[in-house]
Protein backbone atom coordinates (compact mmCIF):
# COMPACT_ATOMS: atom_id res chain seq x y z
CA UNK A 1 0.00 0.00 0.00
CA UNK A 2 1.19 3.54 -0.63
CA UNK A 3 1.93 6.20 1.97
CA UNK A 4 2.58 9.36 -0.02
CA UNK A 5 5.39 8.40 -2.34
CA UNK A 6 6.59 5.52 -0.13
CA UNK A 7 5.84 1.85 -0.59
CA UNK A 8 5.49 -0.17 2.61
CA UNK A 9 7.51 -3.39 2.57
CA UNK A 10 5.68 -6.64 3.20
CA UNK A 11 8.77 -8.55 4.34
CA UNK A 12 12.43 -8.23 5.30
CA UNK A 13 15.41 -10.17 3.97
CA UNK A 14 18.10 -11.52 6.31
CA UNK A 15 21.72 -11.68 5.16
CA UNK A 16 22.30 -14.30 7.84
CA UNK A 17 25.66 -15.42 9.19
CA UNK A 18 27.13 -16.58 5.89
CA UNK A 19 26.42 -16.61 2.15
CA UNK A 20 28.50 -19.76 1.50
CA UNK A 21 26.39 -22.89 1.18
CA UNK A 22 29.01 -25.25 2.67
CA UNK A 23 29.59 -22.99 5.66
CA UNK A 24 25.85 -22.62 6.20
CA UNK A 25 25.52 -26.41 6.47
CA UNK A 26 28.29 -26.50 9.08
CA UNK A 27 26.66 -23.64 10.99
CA UNK A 28 23.32 -25.45 10.83
CA UNK A 29 24.83 -28.53 12.51
CA UNK A 30 26.62 -26.44 15.14
CA UNK A 31 23.57 -24.40 16.10
CA UNK A 32 21.28 -27.43 15.92
CA UNK A 33 23.49 -28.97 18.61
CA UNK A 34 23.45 -25.73 20.63
CA UNK A 35 19.68 -25.33 20.44
CA UNK A 36 19.09 -29.02 21.23
CA UNK A 37 21.33 -28.60 24.29
CA UNK A 38 19.28 -25.60 25.41
CA UNK A 39 15.99 -27.45 24.98
CA UNK A 40 17.14 -30.66 26.67
CA UNK A 41 18.95 -28.85 29.49
CA UNK A 42 16.03 -26.53 30.25
CA UNK A 43 13.44 -29.33 30.10
CA UNK A 44 15.60 -31.53 32.32
CA UNK A 45 15.79 -28.79 34.96
CA UNK A 46 12.03 -28.15 34.82
CA UNK A 47 11.14 -31.86 35.02
CA UNK A 48 13.68 -32.60 37.78
CA UNK A 49 12.59 -29.71 40.02
CA UNK A 50 8.90 -30.52 39.50
CA UNK A 51 9.20 -34.25 40.16
CA UNK A 52 11.61 -34.23 43.13
CA UNK A 53 10.01 -32.94 46.36
CA UNK A 54 13.47 -32.30 47.86
CA UNK A 55 13.93 -29.53 45.30
CA UNK A 56 10.72 -27.67 46.17
CA UNK A 57 12.68 -24.77 47.65
CA UNK A 58 12.84 -21.07 46.70
CA UNK A 59 16.18 -21.28 44.86
CA UNK A 60 15.09 -24.22 42.73
CA UNK A 61 11.74 -22.61 42.02
CA UNK A 62 13.67 -19.62 40.67
CA UNK A 63 16.06 -21.85 38.70
CA UNK A 64 13.09 -23.64 37.17
CA UNK A 65 11.61 -20.35 36.00
CA UNK A 66 14.99 -19.21 34.66
CA UNK A 67 15.08 -22.42 32.60
CA UNK A 68 11.65 -21.52 31.18
CA UNK A 69 12.91 -18.06 30.18
CA UNK A 70 16.09 -19.51 28.64
CA UNK A 71 14.08 -21.97 26.57
CA UNK A 72 11.55 -19.40 25.38
CA UNK A 73 14.15 -16.68 24.70
CA UNK A 74 16.33 -18.90 22.53
CA UNK A 75 13.24 -20.21 20.71
CA UNK A 76 12.40 -16.70 19.48
CA UNK A 77 15.40 -16.68 17.12
CA UNK A 78 17.05 -20.13 16.91
CA UNK A 79 14.36 -22.13 14.99
CA UNK A 80 14.07 -19.43 12.32
CA UNK A 81 17.87 -19.21 12.08
CA UNK A 82 18.12 -23.00 11.61
CA UNK A 83 15.48 -22.98 8.86
CA UNK A 84 17.26 -20.10 7.09
CA UNK A 85 20.54 -22.02 7.03
CA UNK A 86 18.82 -24.50 4.69
CA UNK A 87 16.94 -21.87 2.65
CA UNK A 88 18.17 -19.97 -0.37
CA UNK A 89 16.06 -16.90 0.44
CA UNK A 90 15.98 -15.84 4.07
CA UNK A 91 12.88 -13.71 4.53
CA UNK A 92 10.47 -12.81 7.33
CA UNK A 93 7.16 -11.01 7.00
CA UNK A 94 6.68 -7.53 8.47
CA UNK A 95 4.22 -8.98 11.00
CA UNK A 96 6.64 -11.80 11.84
CA UNK A 97 9.46 -9.30 12.32
CA UNK A 98 7.41 -7.18 14.72
CA UNK A 99 6.34 -10.32 16.60
CA UNK A 100 9.98 -11.39 16.91
CA UNK A 101 10.89 -7.97 18.33
CA UNK A 102 7.99 -8.16 20.80
CA UNK A 103 8.83 -11.61 22.19
CA UNK A 104 12.58 -10.91 22.14
CA UNK A 105 12.21 -7.84 24.37
CA UNK A 106 9.38 -9.37 26.42
CA UNK A 107 11.55 -12.31 27.46
CA UNK A 108 14.73 -10.22 27.64
CA UNK A 109 13.11 -7.71 29.98
CA UNK A 110 11.77 -10.53 32.15
CA UNK A 111 15.23 -12.12 32.31
CA UNK A 112 16.89 -8.88 33.42
CA UNK A 113 14.50 -8.50 36.36
CA UNK A 114 14.66 -12.21 37.10
CA UNK A 115 18.45 -12.12 37.49
CA UNK A 116 17.89 -9.33 40.01
CA UNK A 117 15.46 -11.55 41.91
CA UNK A 118 18.07 -14.30 42.09
CA UNK A 119 20.62 -11.80 43.41
CA UNK A 120 18.13 -10.77 46.13
CA UNK A 121 17.56 -14.45 46.95
CA UNK A 122 21.28 -14.94 47.59
CA UNK A 123 21.51 -11.71 49.56
CA UNK A 124 18.73 -12.91 51.89
CA UNK A 125 20.30 -16.38 52.17
CA UNK A 126 23.64 -14.86 53.23
CA UNK A 127 22.42 -12.01 55.44
CA UNK A 128 19.36 -13.69 57.03
CA UNK A 129 20.01 -17.47 56.93
CA UNK A 130 17.73 -18.24 59.90
CA UNK A 131 14.80 -16.33 58.38
CA UNK A 132 15.46 -17.27 54.76
CA UNK A 133 12.58 -19.74 54.40
CA UNK A 134 10.17 -17.32 56.05
CA UNK A 135 11.20 -14.34 53.92
CA UNK A 136 11.52 -16.19 50.58
CA UNK A 137 8.21 -17.98 50.93
CA UNK A 138 6.16 -19.43 48.08
CA UNK A 139 3.87 -16.41 47.79
CA UNK A 140 6.78 -13.95 47.54
CA UNK A 141 8.65 -16.06 44.98
CA UNK A 142 5.51 -16.44 42.84
CA UNK A 143 4.84 -12.71 43.10
CA UNK A 144 8.41 -11.87 42.04
CA UNK A 145 8.17 -14.22 39.06
CA UNK A 146 4.88 -12.65 37.96
CA UNK A 147 6.42 -9.19 38.39
CA UNK A 148 9.31 -10.20 36.14
CA UNK A 149 6.90 -11.27 33.37
CA UNK A 150 4.87 -8.06 33.78
CA UNK A 151 7.97 -5.86 33.57
CA UNK A 152 9.06 -7.72 30.44
CA UNK A 153 5.62 -7.21 28.88
CA UNK A 154 5.52 -3.48 29.64
CA UNK A 155 9.05 -3.01 28.34
CA UNK A 156 8.27 -4.87 25.12
CA UNK A 157 4.98 -3.09 24.47
CA UNK A 158 6.68 0.28 24.88
CA UNK A 159 9.39 -0.75 22.38
CA UNK A 160 6.83 -1.97 19.87
CA UNK A 161 4.66 1.14 20.27
CA UNK A 162 7.58 3.24 19.02
CA UNK A 163 8.32 0.89 16.10
CA UNK A 164 4.86 0.24 14.64
CA UNK A 165 4.11 3.79 13.37
CA UNK A 166 7.36 3.90 11.34
CA UNK A 167 7.17 3.60 7.52
CA UNK A 168 9.47 1.03 5.88
CA UNK A 169 10.46 0.97 2.23
CA UNK A 170 13.34 -0.33 0.12
CA UNK A 171 15.95 -1.37 1.01
CA UNK A 172 14.50 -4.09 3.20
CA UNK A 173 17.69 -6.08 3.90
CA UNK A 174 18.71 -6.77 7.51
CA UNK A 175 22.38 -7.54 8.05
CA UNK A 176 21.62 -10.10 10.74
CA UNK A 177 19.77 -13.38 11.33
CA UNK A 178 16.84 -12.00 13.37
CA UNK A 179 14.80 -8.82 13.79
CA UNK A 180 15.82 -6.40 16.50
CA UNK A 181 15.32 -2.71 17.11
CA UNK A 182 18.77 -1.39 16.03
CA UNK A 183 18.74 -3.15 12.63
CA UNK A 184 15.08 -2.53 11.81
CA UNK A 185 15.19 1.10 12.93
CA UNK A 186 17.92 1.82 10.38
CA UNK A 187 15.57 0.76 7.56
CA UNK A 188 12.81 3.23 8.43
CA UNK A 189 12.06 5.77 5.68
CA UNK A 190 12.10 8.72 8.07
CA UNK A 191 14.39 10.50 10.49
CA UNK A 192 14.77 8.24 13.54
CA UNK A 193 17.46 10.16 15.46
CA UNK A 194 15.10 11.16 18.29
CA UNK A 195 13.64 7.65 18.45
CA UNK A 196 17.14 6.16 18.49
CA UNK A 197 18.07 8.41 21.41
CA UNK A 198 14.95 7.29 23.31
CA UNK A 199 15.75 3.62 22.63
CA UNK A 200 19.34 4.05 23.84
CA UNK A 201 18.15 5.77 27.03
CA UNK A 202 15.38 3.25 27.64
CA UNK A 203 17.25 0.02 26.91
CA UNK A 204 20.95 0.76 26.86
CA UNK A 205 21.29 3.07 29.84
CA UNK A 206 18.92 0.96 31.93
CA UNK A 207 21.07 -2.08 31.13
CA UNK A 208 24.18 -0.23 32.30
CA UNK A 209 22.53 0.96 35.54
CA UNK A 210 20.97 -2.43 36.28
CA UNK A 211 24.26 -4.22 35.61
CA UNK A 212 26.15 -1.93 37.97
CA UNK A 213 23.50 -2.40 40.68
CA UNK A 214 23.79 -6.19 40.35
CA UNK A 215 27.58 -6.01 40.60
CA UNK A 216 27.23 -3.86 43.73
CA UNK A 217 24.76 -6.40 45.18
CA UNK A 218 27.09 -9.33 44.61
CA UNK A 219 30.01 -7.29 45.97
CA UNK A 220 27.98 -6.72 49.15
CA UNK A 221 27.28 -10.45 49.36
CA UNK A 222 30.99 -11.26 49.02
CA UNK A 223 31.79 -8.78 51.80
CA UNK A 224 29.22 -10.40 54.08
CA UNK A 225 30.87 -13.78 53.52
CA UNK A 226 33.94 -12.68 55.49
CA UNK A 227 32.09 -13.50 58.71
CA UNK A 228 31.24 -17.06 57.62
CA UNK A 229 33.19 -20.23 58.33
CA UNK A 230 35.77 -21.45 55.83
CA UNK A 231 33.92 -24.14 53.87
CA UNK A 232 30.56 -22.34 53.90
CA UNK A 233 32.29 -19.15 52.78
CA UNK A 234 34.05 -20.89 49.89
CA UNK A 235 30.84 -22.55 48.73
CA UNK A 236 28.81 -19.31 48.83
CA UNK A 237 31.64 -17.35 47.18
CA UNK A 238 31.83 -19.94 44.39
CA UNK A 239 28.06 -19.65 43.84
CA UNK A 240 28.24 -15.86 43.71
CA UNK A 241 31.13 -16.02 41.25
CA UNK A 242 29.18 -18.24 38.86
CA UNK A 243 26.19 -15.91 39.10
CA UNK A 244 28.39 -12.91 38.33
CA UNK A 245 29.62 -14.77 35.23
CA UNK A 246 26.04 -15.38 34.07
CA UNK A 247 25.00 -11.78 34.76
CA UNK A 248 28.02 -10.53 32.79
CA UNK A 249 27.25 -12.87 29.88
CA UNK A 250 23.70 -11.48 29.71
CA UNK A 251 24.38 -7.79 30.26
CA UNK A 252 27.64 -7.09 28.42
CA UNK A 253 26.32 -8.10 24.96
CA UNK A 254 23.05 -6.28 25.70
CA UNK A 255 24.92 -3.11 26.68
CA UNK A 256 27.01 -3.34 23.51
CA UNK A 257 23.90 -3.70 21.32
CA UNK A 258 21.68 -1.06 22.91
CA UNK A 259 23.85 1.49 24.75
CA UNK A 260 25.59 2.93 21.69
CA UNK A 261 24.38 4.66 18.50
CA UNK A 262 22.72 2.14 16.19
CA UNK A 263 25.64 1.83 13.77
CA UNK A 264 26.57 -1.47 12.14
CA UNK A 265 29.94 -3.04 13.01
CA UNK A 266 31.50 -6.30 11.85
CA UNK A 267 31.41 -7.75 15.38
CA UNK A 268 27.64 -7.22 15.72
CA UNK A 269 26.68 -10.71 14.54
CA UNK A 270 29.12 -12.37 16.92
CA UNK A 271 27.70 -10.41 19.85
CA UNK A 272 24.16 -11.22 18.69
CA UNK A 273 24.93 -14.96 18.65
CA UNK A 274 26.22 -14.74 22.22
CA UNK A 275 23.19 -12.69 23.28
CA UNK A 276 20.52 -14.86 21.67
CA UNK A 277 21.83 -18.42 21.84
CA UNK A 278 25.16 -19.19 23.50
CA UNK A 279 24.43 -17.63 26.91
CA UNK A 280 21.21 -19.61 27.21
CA UNK A 281 23.02 -22.86 26.51
CA UNK A 282 25.49 -22.17 29.32
CA UNK A 283 22.97 -20.89 31.90
CA UNK A 284 21.57 -24.32 32.88
CA UNK A 285 25.11 -25.74 33.13
CA UNK A 286 26.50 -22.87 35.21
CA UNK A 287 23.52 -22.63 37.56
CA UNK A 288 22.85 -26.31 38.21
CA UNK A 289 25.98 -28.46 37.80
CA UNK A 290 27.62 -26.92 40.87
CA UNK A 291 24.60 -27.76 43.03
CA UNK A 292 24.94 -31.05 44.89
CA UNK A 293 21.19 -31.78 44.89
CA UNK A 294 20.99 -31.58 41.09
Amino acid sequence: MELGNLMWVSDFVFLGLSQTQELQLILFLVFLFVYTTIVMGSLLIMITVTSDSRLHTPIYFLLQNLAVIDLCFSSVTAPKMLVDFLSEKKTISYQGCMAQIFFFHFLGGAMVFFLSVMACDHLVAISQPLHYVTIMNTQLCAGLVMTAWMIGFVHSISQLALMLPLPFCDPNVLNNFYCDVPQVLRLACTDTSVLEFLMICKSGMLDVIWFLLLLVSYSAILLMLRSHLGQARRKAASTCTTHIIVVSMVFIPSIYLYAQPFISFSIDKTVSISHTVMTHMLNPLIYTLKKQEM
